[in-house]
């Protein structure tokens, strides 16, 4: 039912932009082309900005979307356009980017394997570094500016090179287990493979049009592909990135599609976890060898040959649903991996999943929609707490990860984005992202709770993402510019170190603290 509505929907919509083609009303794709192209994509596929398509909006009715085009969007790189385009031309917009494509959007196996480009053998590679400085202790480096990456020495801050990556990378770099490849993911589907032994491309392979991010099993051996279009998560083999397999994302039922958030490494399980954008399930994908096959409905016995229920999902990469009463975003799991938190889809509270029980087992007072990606977690006053900024409230939330209350609101300048910390260093920093004080560092001290200093490294220009060397003696911040730097603290005295020059440094992640899972920074 749902669906067909939308197909009438849409195809309403689409007779709105005829009919205003023929009474010489706005010129829809003009305005598109002027205002919409450079984040969204000339074919509406998505670039920086995600596809808008009818596939892609469907959370969205046409009344928001006008909102959203006339007033921006909260805690996104949306501006708002209603000082540049009048209720009609909006009106239009939204009949067009609701209008289905002449030729639907497909990106399949086949499409996946010809994408596929070998530029090196890695076993014709050395296995050693081509460089003397600690390979463990590099930063990968994304510079969103002009789209290229920088690997630097994590000992002298010095840049050992420079490449072009894909379009808009997104979701952050993941790395193999020996720290030796790094994989990127681009907003366009791109999945590259780079040798940081060796510093050069080894394999890409576009396994999406509209990719959030990847995800990699704790033993190196399958990449794990979130897509927003086509609704897939695609599986790639880690060593050649050659497709494992396609899983289209549909609710338990075979009726609805849904966008992936995002896919997660959860090391301790064994296991792949998927939020799902549009449908109230969570999954969970196991990459054993052998997984032993996921059953649905009750089962009356596990006993081997003896299994009494439903048909379930066998082979390679089963999927074994979580229920839930709506979709839940941006995931946090505790040190163990048994429970994660995620956003309700207001972004009003956060609500505690249970990964073994496969349940809900506690609701969050966390309004203002908390950035749970982006959380961390230490030890305070005897018991394990997790911070995190909130995207739409000035706000740092501490809550106690056993009992799951809230321990402390930390107030702060303005909304934050990232949060980090080091198991060596006593303080976490949070950025101001949003608003006038975004060129505002917050240092708070985890004993206290108590924000100790603040930064402003860059008056005017938004600073954010801060991590830490491998030993957590220093850390370091991007100013988010493209005239920007990424300045080097030191994480003790809070003195500044160096700047090195850098185009709207996005973000940097250092080897060792991705690969041993330090609880100071985002898995």
């Amino acid at each position: 039912m749902l669906q067909r509505r939308f197909r009438i929907l849409t195809a309403a919509l689409g007779l709105l932009v005829a009919g205003a083609a023929q009474a010489g009303e706005p010129d829809v794709a003009a305005i598109y082309a002027k205002n919409c192209a450079e984040c969204h994509g000339a074919d509406r596929l998505g670039r920086t900005g995600p596809a808008l398509l009818p596939e892609s909006l469907k959370r969205l009715r046409a009344k928001r979307a006008s909102k959203v085009i006339a007033a921006g969007r909260a805690a996104t790189q949306m501006p708002a356009f209603e000082e540049v385009l009048d209720k009609d031309q909006i009106k239009a917009l939204v009949a067009h980017i609701f209008t289905p494509l002449a030729t639907p959007p497909i990106w399949n196996a086949e499409n996946i394997r010809a994408s596929r480009k070998i530029f090196v053998d890695t076993a014709a590679l050395p296995s050693t570094p081509a460089y003397e400085s600690d390979p463990l202790n590099l930063f990968v480096l994304v510079e969103s500016g002009d789209h290229h990456v920088s690997i630097l020495d994590g000992d002298t801050f010095e840049r050992l090179t420079r490449f072009q990556s894909h379009f808009a990378l997104h979701g952050g770099p993941k790395f193999s287990p020996d720290g030796r490849f790094v994989y990127f993911a681009s907003r366009d589907g791109w999945i590259t493979k780079y040798d940081l032994y060796n510093l050069r491309v080894v394999a890409d392979v576009r396994a999406g049009i509209n990719t959030r991010n990847l995800a990699i099993s704790h033993d190196g051996r399958v990449l794990a592909v979130a897509n927003y279009l086509p609704h897939t998560l695609v599986l790639l083999d880690a060593e050649d990135l050659k497709l494992m397999k396609i899983i289209p994302v549909m609710d338990n039922r075979g009726k609805e599609t849904s966008r992936v958030s995002a896919v997660y490494q959860a090391a301790p399980r064994g296991s792949f976890i998927a939020a799902l954008k549009d449908i109230p399930e969570i999954w969970e994908i196991s990459y054993a060898e052998n997984p032993p096959p996921v059953y649905t409905g009750m089962v009356h016995s596990y006993e081997q040959g003896m299994v009494e229920a439903l048909e379930g999902d066998k082979g390679r990469f089963p999927v074994q649903r979580i229920m839930l009463e709506e979709p839940l975003d941006d995931f946090f799991f505790d040190q163990s991996y048994r429970k994660l938190m995620g956003s309700t889809r207001a972004g009003k509270s956060g609500v505690v999943v249970h990964l073994d029980v496969r349940r809900p087992i506690a609701e969050l007072p966390l309004p203002g929609m908390p950035h749970l990606g982006s959380g961390i977690t230490w030890t305070y006053q005897g018991r394990r707490v997790m911070a995190t900024p909130h995207i739409k409230d000035s706000t740092v939330s501490v809550v106690d990860t056993t009992s799951w209350e809230l321990v402390k609101r930390i107030p702060t300048l303005g909304p934050g984005f990232f949060m980090r910390s080091h198991e060596e260093s006593p303080y976490a920093w949070v950025d101001v992202f949003f608003g006038p004080n975004r060129d505002a560092v917050h240092v708070i001290d985890k004993a206290t709770l108590e924000i100790v200093k603040t930064l402003r490294p860059a008056p005017g220009k938004t600073a954010a993402h801060v991590e830490f060397t491998r030993d957590g003696r220093y850390a370091l911040l991007s100013i988010w510019d493209k005239d920007g730097a990424v300045v080097v603290y030191d994480a003790k005295t809070l003195a500044e170190v160096k700047r090195i020059p850098a185009v709207k440094p996005s973000g940097k992640y250092n080897v060792y603290n991705k690969i041993k899972r330090s609880e100071g920074t985002s898995h």
